[in-house]
């Protein structure tokens, strides 16, 4: 397989020839993991470890730019928390929903 790679590029001088013309691919590829996958993996990580740890007492915004304060969690799953928005507004929202937290409750 490999001789009739070599054969078609014409000889030894042009299997150096070939490997050298993927140099640029492979330097592509390279440079595309480092600037862009590596980074965005590290940011998902980040972000689902917020997810994770959020708990009664957030101070939260949502993606939809609603600020509120979680005071519970649905307990089938866990996927569903209870956000206060006012004094008698309450919105039940998905655990994705959440953007960033603002201020961590204290712990009891």
């Amino acid at each position: 397989m490999i001789k009739t790679v070599f054969a078609m590029a014409g000889g030894q001088a042009g299997g150096e020839q070939f490997f050298a013309s993927l140099l640029p691919l492979i330097l592509i590829v390279v440079i595309f993991y480092l600037l862009i996958l590596r980074p965005q993996a590290k940011k998902q990580k980040e972000r689902d470890k917020m997810l994770k740890a959020l708990k009664k007492g957030d101070d939260v915004v949502t993606v939809g730019g609603i600020h509120g304060k979680i005071v519970g969690i649905k307990k089938d799953g866990g996927d569903v928390l209870i956000l206060k928005v006012d004094d008698n507004v309450k919105l039940e929202v998905d655990r994705s929903a959440i953007a960033s937290v603002v201020r961590q409750g204290k712990e009891k």
